[in-house]
């Protein structure tokens, strides 16, 4: 049950999608002077290394935010847009220097502001970043149950000083998080985003979702996923596309592909995995500023983290 760790897979390309797109999110909903209360379902620990053992082994960041640092054009097939909602996927024509699109811009200014010197040393997950721009009056409520990840977690918000602005909860976000629905401001932001390690994840999700949407049908709320070879993984957004229908709500949904899902042949004849090759992101309720940031930025994020001719990216709207 415990078995994930975020550590090894902080900073790759499923990170640097979530991270724009929640940083985008927050930019907007922050213009209001009222409170708002960002809920974390799966906090992890908060503050990655990436120099340290974990991200080292998997190497997964220097496919991600390292690269796009790197600013270094890939060689990689011009991409295609991935297949699905064909009334918003787009061509990715190249662009000759093009300026950096605001929104992955604002995501590097924030992955800057913890790494002054220049680099990634330092990842900064949901909760960090979230803490970083959020002002005094504003709530955040963490939720984490992995021992290792909950104490790094305890630990590393800590050191913030935050007292009674942050909130960590050793509890099961699905199970616990809708107690803070409505917050007393009636504005919040929450984050759904689940290893999916175990299959009734994705039910727990759109449970979850369901419950939140019952309880506070104003609040917008984000949900990360893999997309993978599996079909929990596929009917996800479908399902959560139904729901937020039904509910009469807006929603955004946004995948980005950087290379094949196909089983890889080694020399020796190895069957091998080719590790995650894309995510999405699915928001009830989004901004409305969201989805013409993500236009800019999502066919430059297919250039820059392409590994093959398979990169691609879609976006999606409705409500």
């Amino acid at each position: 049950m415990f078995s994930y760790r975020h550590a090894f897979h902080a900073g790759n390309h499923a990170d640097v999608l979530k991270h724009t797109v929640l940083i985008a999110t927050l930019d907007h909903l922050l213009e209001k002077e009222a409170a708002l209360t960002v809920i974390d379902t799966h906090a992890g620990a908060g503050l990655y290394r990436l120099d340290g053992d974990y991200a080292g082994t998997s190497g997964e960041a220097a496919e991600g935010i390292l690269r796009l640092l790197s600013d270094k054009k890939a060689a990689a097939p011009t991409a295609q847009p991935a297949p699905a909602a064909k009334s918003a996927t787009k061509k990715v024509a190249p662009e000759a220097e093009a300026p950096l699109a605001d929104a992955i811009a604002r995501y590097l200014s924030v992955i800057h502001d913890f790494n002054p010197k220049g680099g990634a040393r330092i990842y900064p997950g949901s909760p960090f970043i979230v803490q970083h721009l959020l002002r005094d009056h504003d709530k955040l409520k963490l939720f984490e149950l992995h021992p290792t990840d909950a104490r790094t977690l305890d630990a590393n918000i800590a050191q913030l000083e935050a007292g009674r602005q942050i909130a960590v909860l050793r509890e099961d976000g699905f199970g616990s998080a809708t107690k803070f629905l409505p917050p007393p401001s009636r504005r919040a932001l929450v984050l759904m985003d689940p290893s999916y390690e175990i299959k009734s994840d994705y039910g727990r999700v759109l449970d979850f979702a369901a419950e939140a949407l019952k309880r506070f049908a104003t609040g917008t709320y984000a949900v990360w996923y893999p997309i993978i070879p599996r079909p929990e993984a596929h009917d996800l957004p479908r399902r959560l596309k139904t729901l937020a229908t039904k509910a009469g709500k807006s929603w955004l949904h946004a995948t980005l592909t950087v290379k094949s899902s196909k089983l890889i042949t080694t020399t020796t004849g190895e069957t091998q995995r080719p590790g995650l090759p894309a995510s999405g992101m699915f928001l009830i309720n989004p901004p409305y500023t969201l989805k013409p940031l993500l236009a800019a930025a999502l066919p430059q994020l297919v250039e820059r983290l392409a590994q093959d001719k398979h990169a691609a990216f879609s976006l999606d709207s409705g409500g």
